[in-house]
Order: structure tokens, then C-alpha cells, then sequence
């Protein structure tokens, strides 16, 4: 017997994913009634039936390789038909939030992130550095006089860190989304597959259907409130990116003065994202809170992701309000823990939900390259 041909289940990983809320995996006893009911699954592809064997049998390797796991849009139909309710929605969240601590690197800080107990310790690096910052340039004590934001933490000083901050996360994205690559093109696939390529031939319709939400909202068949609440964080957190974006380079290129007037063009995009944001987690949050098997588990990367974003956000809009009502204290106070928050999203995104944007991206131009017929004709002409 060839021995390097044995299957070598991982129990570890499978205890992994029970943590994470994949719980009910054991109860599946492969019926295939959640294949019969997924838009995904097709003859030669039994999807979400194969992964949950391999979960099952401890088939780190094999799933992590997968890229199916993140064409599913949760829509859990699969966990609301299961008569063993294995629910199987649940299995493929956790195995996604797995994958974030699997492929990002460094990957103690990913191990690190999934687990709560660590989350104190993860705020208190920007807190510790921040404070450091505020000692270097004699900041401890607020400033006197009409609030300006710019005198308590200055530009010069809090604006390198974040570009060295984001120069890192780009680099251990850079890193990360390659090996991820790496692995869910290992699998036998007609052609060599370069993300090149994929991002050449795939990436303007794929960011269309992505903007417009077609498969969230048609093909996977979620619910019509859940696509809004989807559709409102994510034009919200672009909106706050064009901001965040126009305005360092406006003040390094044109000396755009800071705080805007409320009727400036930015500052009106930043309140409707914010109002956005706002209203997308409400209805998130009121949908977990729900519950039930159209819902699944939520786990604590599910609340970690949701509850970030709204903190950030609502600290942005209590800034500016205590700036208005000229509550100076309070403000800068306020202001201090938007960065912290704002830090903690940036320097922890290879490991947390957000990261999902580029893995599914990524996912889903790979399945798309490869069931392009040219790729079909190589495979029928190799054969």
C-alpha cells in the first residue's frame, strides 16, 4: 500500500471548526439534500455535501484548498432543508473565518485574532502607542481654545503612522493572497491558471456584478433585507474610503484646510456613508439577534466585524457632534478612541471578516477563468 496515499484526518482543525460554529458537523450523515437545494451544486459537483465529509474526516488540506467554500453567499437554504440540521450554512462560515488566520501571515497574530480572550490585548498596542505619540510632542494635555483636532494628534505625526501601518497590511495581504492563490489553484483544473490572467479576463464584469449585487441578490436567494443591509455597509465604507482618501491628498497637495464646513462636498458623501453604515449594521445586528436557520451561528468574528465598523462609525459621528456642541474634553477624548478603533480595523484586517472582500474576489475570478471554453478545449484536447 502506498502509504503516502492515506487519508490523515486532522483533529485539531475539526475541533477548530466546531469552535468557530461549525458545531453541528458531526450530525451530517450525507443525505445530499443540501446539494439538491443549492443554486452551486451540479452533477460532478456536490457542493456543500463533499465539504462536509471532508470536514468530517478532518481534510484540512483539502478544504483550505477549496475554492467553493467562498462562491457561497450564506443564504443557508441548505441549513433550513437539512433534516439532520447539520446546518452546513454554519460549517462554511467557519471554515472561511479559519481560513483568514490559515493564510494570513504572520499567522500567530490570526490564531490570536479568532479568539476573544485576546481582543483587550489587541486594542492596547495602538492605546500604549498613541499615548506615546501624545508624550513625544507634548499632546497629554488637551489644547485650549476652538477645537481643532490638528493640534492635539498633528498630521505630521499620526499620518506616518498609518501609511506605515497600511504599508504593512499591504504587504502581509500581498503575502496572504498569494498563498491563498497558490492553494485553490493547486487543485487539477484545465490550463495554468496565473491570477494575471484571471484579473485580465475577469475582473471588470466580476466588479459589476459585485457593485450591482447581482448574485446576492438573485442567485444565491437571500433575503431582500440582508442584501439592503449588505449593499448599505458597502457603498457606505467605499464612500468613507473616497473621503479618507481625497482629503490626506488634498492636504498634502493643496493645503486643504481642516475641519470642512458641513456643506462641503466631502463632508456630505462622509455623512451619508456614515448614515449608511449606521442603518446596514442595525439591520445586521437585528437579524442576528433574530436568529434561527436562515440566520445560522454567529460567532464572535461575525460580531467582531460588525461591531467594529459600527463603533468607528459612530465614534466619527460623535466627534464631529461634540466639535459642533464645542465640547472640547469630550471630543478629543472621543476622537483619541476613533483612532485607536480606526488602527485596530487597519492593522487587523488580513485576519478579520473584511479580509473576505479580496478572498471571495479572488475565489470567485478563479471559478469564473476556469470555465471559460478555451480552458475547456485544452482540457478536451490534453484528454
Amino acid at each position: 500500500m502506498d502509504v503516502q496515499n492515506l487519508i490523515r484526518p486532522d483533529r485539531g482543525f475539526v475541533d477548530d471548526i466546531v469552535g468557530l460554529g461549525g458545531d453541528s458537523v458531526k450530525k451530517c450523515f450525507q443525505c445530499a439534500t443540501c446539494s439538491v437545494f443549492c443554486p452551486l451544486a451540479s452533477d460532478d459537483d456536490p457542493f456543500p455535501r463533499r465539504e462536509m465529509a471532508w470536514t468530517q474526516w478532518g481534510l484540512k488540506d483539502r478544504l483550505l484548498k477549496d475554492a467553493n467554500i467562498w462562491l457561497c453567499h450564506q443564504c443557508n437554504d441548505c441549513s433550513v432543508n437539512c433534516p439532520r440540521e447539520a446546518a452546513p450554512g454554519n460549517v462554511l462560515a467557519a471554515l472561511r473565518n479559519y481560513s483568514f488566520g490559515y493564510y494570513g501571515v504572520p499567522s500567530l497574530l490570526g490564531k490570536a485574532f479568532r479568539q476573544a480572550k485576546y481582543l483587550p490585548l489587541l486594542l492596547a498596542f495602538p492605546v500604549v502607542l498613541f499615548l506615546i505619540l501624545l508624550a513625544a510632542t507634548g499632546n497629554l494635555q488637551f489644547p485650549e481654545g476652538q477645537i481643532v483636532f490638528e493640534h492635539f494628534i498633528p498630521h505630521v505625526v499620526v499620518d506616518p503612522v498609518f501609511l506605515v501601518l497600511v504599508g504593512v497590511v499591504l504587504v502581509s495581504l500581498s503575502i496572504s493572497l498569494r498563498r491563498f492563490w497558490k492553494g485553490i489553484t493547486s487543485n487539477p483544473s484545465p490550463g495554468e491558471v496565473s491570477m494575471v490572467g484571471a484579473l485580465k479576463s475577469s475582473a471588470v464584469p466580476k466588479l459589476a456584478e459585485f457593485l450591482l449585487h447581482r448574485k446576492f441578490r438573485g442567485e444565491c436567494g437571500t433575503s431582500q433585507s440582508r442584501a439592503i443591509s449588505h449593499m448599505a455597509l458597502v457603498y457606505g465604507c467605499l464612500a468613507f474610503a473616497l473621503v479618507t482618501g481625497s482629503i490626506f491628498l488634498a492636504t498634502y497637495t493643496v493645503g486643504l484646510d481642516l475641519p470642512l464646513a458641513s456643506y462641503h462636498p466631502l463632508k456630505i458623501i462622509a455623512n451619508l456613508g456614515a448614515v449608511a453604515v449606521v442603518v446596514g449594521c442595525c439591520l445586521v445586528i437585528f437579524r442576528r439577534l433574530k436568529g434561527g436557520k436562515e440566520v445560522g451561528n454567529s460567532s464572535y468574528l461575525d460580531w467582531n466585524l460588525i461591531l467594529l465598523i459600527l463603533t468607528v462609525t459612530s465614534l466619527g459621528i460623535l466627534t464631529e457632534v461634540l466639535r459642533l456642541a464645542e465640547a472640547a474634553s469630550a471630543a478629543y477624548i472621543v476622537y483619541f478612541i476613533h483612532l485607536v478603533f480606526v488602527f485596530y480595523a487597519i492593522a487587523y484586517f488580513p485576519f478579520s471578516k473584511l479580509a473576505h472582500l479580496l478572498y471571495r474576489s479572488l475565489a470567485v475570478l478563479y471559478a469564473d477563468y476556469r470555465e471559460r471554453p478555451a480552458l475547456k478545449v485544452e482540457a478536451a484536447v490534453a484528454e
